[in-house]
């Protein structure tokens, strides 16, 4: 984990005015007309999980704890041969409840791409997330996060993740699963394209989660309004703040008025830092922190 040393990090606290507090729990998580809500992507801390300096049975303590956070949104990645362990499962629902911490969602990644173009893969993908369908149902999650991966060109890619989509989302119906998508790389990243299989999916269980910060090269502004019509979770990444508090590569007072005022969200928006300038936990709450600003903007 990359720290900054202690007196550039007191300076910039400092004219930060007070952006990275010691943590208290949201304000927004008790305000029911707070504009959103704000939750914690497990992967904010994976440097201290894939270090060891965190277990994921933890996970929840640190952010009601450390983060002042009372929802999560787990990765498969750190319970990825749990699946079907069903005590396992029940310790994390346990803590997670001992804490009073809220499970929203899992993030799937390492389980095939569900926009194939090989019909057998694309089949062996879509039937390895079933598995994770299952253990969100039982862990009391509203999704599962996945990816919609294909190897083919724009049109055809949009046929092929469509199809594996719609069979996984068909899957997931009647286990009161959502199947979110995220902008998560190739075509993925284009919001035009995710847009569009989103409208050829067309189920009402099957939605988008859109990261503010995983659109590369395309208009994170741009891909934000054309994911979010069929948004269910929403992503708040950020890497590094300046002296304001303010993120440098996100306009967020922008962006949270494209997901709250243009389009009438009022969920829950999942903290994901990825930064390396300041310490996971400082780099959480600093994302926290800007999230409130903007909910006290918003009104």
């Amino acid at each position: 984990m990359t720290r900054i040393d202690r007196r550039s990090f007191l300076q910039f606290s400092a004219a930060a005015a007070g952006a990275f507090a010691l943590p208290t729990s949201s304000l927004l998580a008790a305000d029911a007309k707070a504009p959103f809500k704000i939750s914690l992507a497990q992967w904010s801390l994976h440097k201290a999980l894939k270090g060891g300096k965190l277990d994921n049975l933890d996970f929840a303590k640190v952010a009601k704890e450390e983060c002042g956070i009372e929802a999560i949104e787990y990765v498969n990645q750190f319970f990825a041969d749990k699946a079907k362990d069903k005590k396992y499962l029940g310790e994390m629902i346990s803590r997670s409840d001992d804490q009073g911490v809220k499970r929203l969602l899992i993030m799937i990644d390492g389980e095939g791409d569900l926009g194939n173009s090989d019909d057998a893969k694309r089949t062996a993908a879509i039937e390895k997330h079933y598995k994770w369908v299952e253990a969100a149902k039982f862990m009391g999650c509203h999704s599962i996060r996945v990816n919609a991966r294909t190897n083919a060109k724009y049109e055809e890619g949009m046929k092929l993740a469509a199809d594996g989509l719609r069979r996984l989302s068909e899957f997931a119906q009647p286990h009161g699963i959502n199947v979110i998508v995220e902008n998560h790389g190739g075509l993925s990243s284009n919001g035009e394209w995710l847009a569009g299989v989103m409208k050829t999916v067309d189920l009402p269980n099957c939605g988008t989660l859109p990261d503010f910060g995983n659109f590369h090269e395309y208009d994170r502004y741009k891909g934000v309004e054309e994911t979010m019509p069929f948004a269910k979770a929403v992503s708040a990444k950020s890497h590094d703040f300046d002296s304001e508090g303010n993120e440098t590569h996100t306009d967020y007072f922008k962006m949270m008025d494209i997901v709250v005022k243009k389009f009438g969200y009022h969920g829950y928006v999942g903290v994901e830092y990825e930064g390396n300038k300041l310490p996971e936990v400082e780099g959480i709450i600093a994302t926290r922190k800007l999230l409130e600003r903007c909910a006290e903007k918003l009104g």
